[in-house]
């Protein structure tokens, strides 16, 4: 495991970036023998997987310094850690409803140094918070997310295009999008990376307006 896929795409990214996703492999080693927050079997494949993919919406999120991102059913940390890294100066909070899993995201925060994250240990439905983005990897469906999180969504004063849901998924998503099917918009992450893992994965993003208009 290294960081050369996540360099090879992201040239650009500051020394201090680069160190914190190289750490990344020790620590999840280190914590995933403790508490099983990624398969065994996957671990091998965590800059690919795991990194790479969360880091997929950092290609069409437009995250501004001093906004808010709240990333729901985060499990071990993903993709809210990747993007922290990569956007020092946004204001991550991570929620998952499993108490260990939200241990092993406070104690990598606190090990890569990453002030702008706080973990807690929380379901969906009993957190309260308003935030410009609200984000996710394939938790529940797409549906159901916009169900858990649209009240969480920053509403008061004006909405930016790009504020709204996002949900990294995969396959045929048809079924799921429900009454939303008009109003999103995917992206297909092969468009960005060309492992063959992300053949099938996209980005589905429903606009804070559209759902502020529903």
């Amino acid at each position: 495991m290294d960081t050369g896929d996540i360099i090879r795409y992201f040239p650009d990214l500051d020394p201090v970036a680069v160190s914190r996703y190289k750490q990344l492999s020790a620590l999840y080693c280190f914590w995933n023998a403790k508490i099983n927050v990624i398969s065994r079997k996957d671990l091998p494949n965590l800059y690919i997987n795991h990194v790479l993919h969360s880091l997929a919406l950092a290609r069409v999120v437009p995250f501004r310094e001093k906004e808010s991102v709240l990333d729901i059913g985060t499990g071990g940390g993903f993709p809210g850690i990747p993007l922290a890294i990569m956007f020092p100066g946004v204001s991550f909070t991570l929620i998952d409803s499993t108490g260990k899993k939200i241990r092993v995201v406070e104690n990598v925060s606190r090990e890569l140094g990453l002030a702008n994250i706080e973990a807690v240990h929380t379901r969906a439905e009993d957190f309260s918070g308003s935030f410009h983005y609200i984000i996710s990897r394939a938790v529940i469906s797409f549906s159901g997310m916009v169900s858990l999180s649209a009240d969480k969504l920053f509403m008061n004063g004006q909405v930016e295009p790009a504020h709204g849901i996002y949900s990294l998924k995969g396959g045929n998503l048809d079924a799921e999008l429900g009454m939303w099917k008009d109003d999103v918009t995917e992206t297909d992450i092969a468009a960005f990376f060309s492992e063959e893992y992300f053949k099938t994965k996209k980005i589905v993003f429903l606009p804070a307006s559209k759902i502020r208009k529903s």
